[in-house]
């Protein structure tokens, strides 16, 4: 269910309140281009800043938009064991396919916490459980021994890969095998990762691109290796400059500049400065996407 180009959708704000409206049009734009499937509430998606009220509604509403066609895997991760089972409940309430769970951040659990966590966590929901191990923004680093005890559990069907070590994801695709799903999480490795064996992506990138990057995992999946290598390095110079500063700042620039969101993002995340600003739009107009 969890393959090809999912995207890591942003959460679009209108004076400070989630902008429906937009997130509607952004949806409908990721069906219509070939994407695989939504993940609302994630790190792009600001989940960090938005209230429970919020990070619902923002949930029912990508569900609704989506209208069965591909599925939702909504982010439902917390620092607090007790709070993603809350929201990973609701989301299961508003219909999702499926819940990311981000390993707990701040809390620096041992490997044997994480565990715990998941563990508890996937035994309170039916959904199907994808995790997601990102060292950069958590300060902790899930092992492969950690990642196949998981793959164990009935309803823990496979993690999003964003540690940056293609021999990490390696020895995980090696200790789960072919029926875990390993998703890429960084748009750049995308490519090397499809070639060890992940399965697909979520992803910033296609936000803007969403036909290139399902293009992308498409000619990886029937073997059209000139293809898929072709694509990865037309899409270099956007996947880097899409963390010229902290996501999801410049993808919310890009799409704003593609007149599909106003340009907002909640603090303590700031506005680009003029220097990246620079830079970001240079990049949109190489890939023709000012609009």
């Amino acid at each position: 269910m969890f393959e090809g180009s999912f995207v890591a959708i942003v959460t679009p704000f209108k004076n400070g309140k989630v902008d429906e409206k937009a997130l509607r049009g952004l949806v409908d734009f990721q069906i219509a281009n070939g994407t695989q499937g939504i993940v609302p509430c994630g790190t792009t998606g600001e989940s960090a800043t938005l209230t429970h009220a919020e990070h619902d509604e923002v949930i029912r509403i990508v569900v609704d938009a989506c209208k069965g066609k591909i599925p939702v895997l909504a982010g439902t991760g917390s620092n607090s064991t007790d709070e993603a089972i809350t929201l990973t409940q609701h989301a299961q309430s508003a219909g999702a396919d499926g819940a990311l769970l981000i390993t707990p951040y701040y809390n620096k659990p041992s490997q044997n916490g994480l565990c715990r966590h998941f563990e508890t966590v996937a035994g309170e929901t039916d959904l199907p459980v994808v995790l997601y191990n990102v060292p950069g923004r958590t300060s902790v680093n899930m092992l492969p021994s950690t990642v196949q005890r998981l793959s164990k559990i009935k309803n823990i069907v496979g993690v999003k890969e964003a540690s940056g070590s293609l021999s990490q994801i390696t020895e995980i695709i090696a200790l789960c095998g072919k029926e875990f799903t390993v998703l890429s999480g960084d748009d750049v490795l995308l490519w090397p990762i499809l070639g060890i064996g992940g399965k697909g992506v979520i992803s910033v990138t296609a936000n803007i691109l969403p036909a290139r990057v399902a293009e992308l995992c498409k000619a990886a999946a029937s073997g059209q290796i000139e293809k898929a290598r072709e694509i990865h390095h037309e899409l270099y110079k956007i996947n880097e400059i899409m963390f010229v500063e902290t996501n999801p700042v410049p993808v919310k620039v890009a799409l704003h500049a593609m007149g599909k969101i106003e340009d907002e993002v909640r603090s303590p995340l700031a506005p680009l400065t003029s220097e990246s600003l620079e830079k970001l739009k240079s990049v949109l107009r190489e890939y023709s996407l000012q609009s």
